[in-house]
């Protein structure tokens, strides 16, 4: 990954905040085209060990890979300028999709509505299908892929997800292991292990001091804000 300038990150993210829909794995499958077919700002390689890093860590996954992007890409403020141009859009959006309906409550239950959400699902299978033809080459990983979405599917919150990235973790040391692969052209990202630890700390007590605070002030945006922060913290892939 070559370096760029904040202006670039922003102008690329925030034309696929504007035009990009569904959830973070269809958002996966628009950064594969855009930053890895059309601006080959990394390889595939790459790209694809950056969006197993993020699955692995919890959190929105396409999220945490636009910031990874960004970062290599322009350093911190390409970092920040990643997540406004994508997330900002849809924020915007969001509340003002929210205000309509707490006006109008009949918007939630109209067939406009519905269409999208049909709508969504095709554009979902889209990006799996795309991004399964490089992350599953063939019928070992394929398998794989399938036995980590029923455990998934069948176990849910957090234990279905730990097994299955417990599952993947045994199958990458003893099976995968002797498989080919490509060797991703990796890049410095430019973070040291004094800033990730410091980070890390900061979640850390985060997950221990919000709930206190909202405890303690009684205050109903602190109680909503510390929800917030564990689910992000605590949720792993998606």
């Amino acid at each position: 990954m070559t370096v760029g300038s904040a202006w670039e990150v922003l102008t690329a993210f925030l034309r696929l905040g504007l035009t990009s829909f569904g959830g973070p794995i269809a958002h996966l499958g628009y950064f594969r085209a855009e930053f890895v077919e059309r601006r080959r700002w990394l390889d595939d390689a790459s790209f694809t060990d950056l969006v197993a890093l993020c699955q692995f860590l919890p959190g929105p996954s396409s999220s945490q890979v636009g910031l990874a992007i960004g970062l290599g890409r322009a350093g911190w403020r390409g970092a920040l300028a990643a997540w406004a141009g994508f997330t900002a859009p849809s924020a915007v959006a969001l509340v003002l999709f929210a205000m309509g309906v707490h006006r109008w409550s009949a918007w939630a239950l109209s067939p406009v509505v519905h269409g999208l959400k049909v709508v969504a699902v095709a554009v979902v299978a889209q990006a799996v299908w795309g991004m399964a033809r490089t992350l599953c080459p063939d019928r070992l990983r394929a398998g794989l892929a399938i036995a980590a979405a029923l455990i998934a599917w069948r176990v849910p919150g957090s234990f279905g997800q730990f097994g299955a990235l417990a599952l993947g973790a045994l199958a990458g040391r003893w099976a995968i292991a002797g498989l080919p692969a490509s060797a991703a052209a990796y890049r410095t990202q430019r973070v040291s292990r004094t800033v990730g630890a410091t980070l890390l700390l900061a979640v850390a007590l985060g997950l221990v001091a919000l709930p206190w605070w909202a405890a303690v002030s009684g205050a109903p945006a602190i109680a909503a804000l510390a929800v917030t922060f564990r689910a992000g913290a605590l949720t792993f892939g998606g």
